[in-house]
């Protein structure tokens, strides 16, 4: 049985798409048609925009959208996750590599598809390496924040082709907005209307015929729409653009420049691109997962993008990666397993073979109003209501994320995940210390926070909920240390140690410093019901020696007596509170209480 279930564990891992094969049927199948022709549509005029930025010819751009995605769908973790070519991972591409040769020219694309190897390795690796952890740094403020900030960004990529203004392709978030307003007399009232009509009817059909692919209906309507106009105007009046003719063949086998003087020159580029490409695959997949309430392998994420990057540059694909708009689309066409994704790459085939010149009649406005609907739903409203009304820390986090993608996509979620990280670190640094006293009706063995009720003034009782490690070691120091300062008779300190997560070596030294700090002055550090665990690494750090072997009390034992034996009598024969079942028997000294 267990050989079984290993020999399982491998295969899943090995082939990931067994995981879900039972879920393809009749209905799933035709879900994952409509949304892997959606999907198809959308991907035609970004491929060769991304290609373009990247510096390489159009056709690259659905290269990269075709057997990289196929690869990257079935060998990852995510149901949902369209890979291909991005915004982000093209412009980077351009940074790393247009230095080195002129973009465009066959040196260019050479090195482009030698790093595109490149980060293939890299990602694989990370994934053989199962560091797929670092997946769960990535909050989920974060990620709602990255999701938000790129959904704006996604909109804002298509002002320029829903006003009909010149935009800088590529151009940041800031100056889309201030062409935008710079331009607000120029915007062409012929790509709007085209623009308005197709948002309106993707709005409506959404509402009005949910399960119909109002995605497709919008850009049907839209074409159409586009064509009259054109017929009733001219185009030399319109300006209504479309996408134009694309290449119609498949792309062409070739292997990569694997000399050492281009190795060397694309390697630490790889390496940046690398980090990039993971860190949004993994913040999309995630971001999708939040809606579709799917759990995300991180380690088969990466093997994923490594493989259909390998692949992917033996078959004129440049670097390749999650995108934020196909997965939307991808998600919100209605697409059920990973199978959507590989028909999209079908589709796109067969539309480059034997309907290329059709391309043509699709306007970018309607595009761009399709697009606009994909970004209002990567929104999630909801959760970010919820965290501005319950967090402070977490609503920094998201909106320093959102605006930090804004800025840089590539920096923006790097920043939340420092800031969240940062934040974390600052709350676990703080360990929470209340003052406790015994509950009156329980005994010696329960206990009840001190507000309101009578402390013994010889003993401070402190939970303890937290770890004790280096970033702590100074809070936990000062909140020792001003029992003295309030009460300078508390010299014995017996800490409730069950939420005591752990303790480093910094912790322990601070322990042992503490325990002689109060023998000195004539009390003593003692620990009830602490882990074992913890126990143990302090006796293997030989700290016990100076703590004490004796002052720990495992749980529900009689730890007073021994406590009681060393305060003061002279304290207790005046003590009129007697919180304590031995106060009422005799003095510490052993002679009999008088009443």
């Amino acid at each position: 049985m267990k050989n079984q279930h290993s020999r399982r564990y491998w295969l899943y891992h090995l082939l990931p798409f067994m995981q879900w094969k039972h879920l393809v049927d009749k209905q799933s199948t035709r879900a994952d048609l409509i949304a892997g022709l959606t999907g198809a549509m959308i991907v035609l005029p970004q491929g060769v925009a991304f290609a373009t930025i990247a510096g390489m010819p159009p056709e690259y751009g659905l290269y990269a959208a075709m057997l990289p995605a196929i690869i990257a769908a079935l060998f990852g973790s995510s149901w949902h996750l369209v890979s291909g070519p991005t915004t982000a991972i093209s412009i980077a591409v351009f940074a790393a590599v247009s230095p080195l040769a002129e973009p465009g020219s066959p040196q260019f694309i050479q090195m482009v598809l030698t790093m595109t190897f490149l980060v293939g390795v890299f990602q694989l690796i990370l994934g053989a390496a199962r560091m797929g952890l670092l997946v769960n740094f990535i909050s989920h403020t974060v990620v709602i924040g990255f999701t938000a900030g790129a959904a704006v960004l996604i909109a804002a990529s298509q002002v320029k082709n829903f006003l009909g203004i010149p935009i800088p392709r590529g151009a940041p978030f800031h100056v889309v907005i201030q062409q935008t307003i710079a331009q607000f007399g120029s915007i062409n009232p012929y790509v709007l209307f085209i623009g308005a009509v197709t948002l309106a009817t993707g709005i409506l059909a959404k509402r009005l015929v949910p399960k119909f692919p109002y995605m497709i209906l919008a850009m049907v309507v839209g074409s159409l729409v586009a064509y009259f106009v054109n017929a009733s105007y001219g185009v030399e009046v319109t300006h209504i653009k479309t996408v134009g003719a694309l290449p119609a063949h498949l792309p062409p086998f070739g292997i990569p420049d694997f000399s050492y003087d281009t190795l060397h020159k694309v390697l630490f580029p790889a390496l940046v691109v690398t980090m990039l490409a993971l860190t949004e695959a993994v913040s999309i997949s995630r971001a999708i997962a939040v809606k579709s309430e799917q759990r995300i392998d991180g380690n088969q994420e990466f093997i994923g993008q490594g493989l259909s990057n390998v692949v992917g540059a033996f078959f004129s694909s440049y670097a390749s990666c999650g995108s934020f708009n196909r997965s939307g689309v991808n998600y919100a066409a209605g697409a059920q397993t990973p199978l959507a994704t590989v028909y999209a790459s079908i589709f796109l085939v067969l539309i480059l073979l034997l309907v290329a010149p059709l391309a043509s009649f699709l306007p970018t406005a309607a595009m761009a109003g399709i697009l606009f609907l994909v970004a209002w739903g990567l929104i999630d409203f909801h959760h970010i209501f919820a965290i501005v009304r319950t967090s402070r820390a977490e609503t920094v986090t998201l909106f320093v994320t959102l605006i930090g993608t804004l800025v840089d996509l590539e920096k923006g979620i790097f920043f939340g995940i420092l800031l969240s990280l940062a934040l974390y670190l600052f709350r676990v640094s703080r360990p929470t210390m209340e003052a406790s006293v015994p509950a009156r009706e329980e005994g010696s063995y329960h206990f009840v926070d001190a507000k309101g009720n009578p402390e013994c003034p010889q003993i401070r009782i402190v939970r303890v909920n937290g770890s004790i490690f280096f970033g702590a070691v100074d809070y936990v120091r000062s909140g020792l240390m001003q029992i003295d300062e309030n009460n300078p008779r508390q010299k014995t300190v017996l800490l409730l140690a069950s939420g005591i997560n752990f303790v480093d070596v910094a912790g322990a030294e601070m322990l042992e410093q503490e325990a002689r700090r109060r023998r000195k002055l004539g009390g003593g550090l003692y620990f009830y019901r602490c882990n074992e665990d913890i126990y143990r690494f302090l006796r293997k750090a030989d700290k016990l020696d100076d703590i004490g072997a004796g002052g720990f009390f495992p749980a529900k034992s009689n730890w007073i007596k021994p406590v009681y034996s060393t305060l003061d009598s002279d304290i207790c024969r005046n003590c009129k509170v007697r919180i304590f079942s031995e106060c009422h028997k005799e003095l510490p000294d052993g002679e009999p209480r008088t009443a």
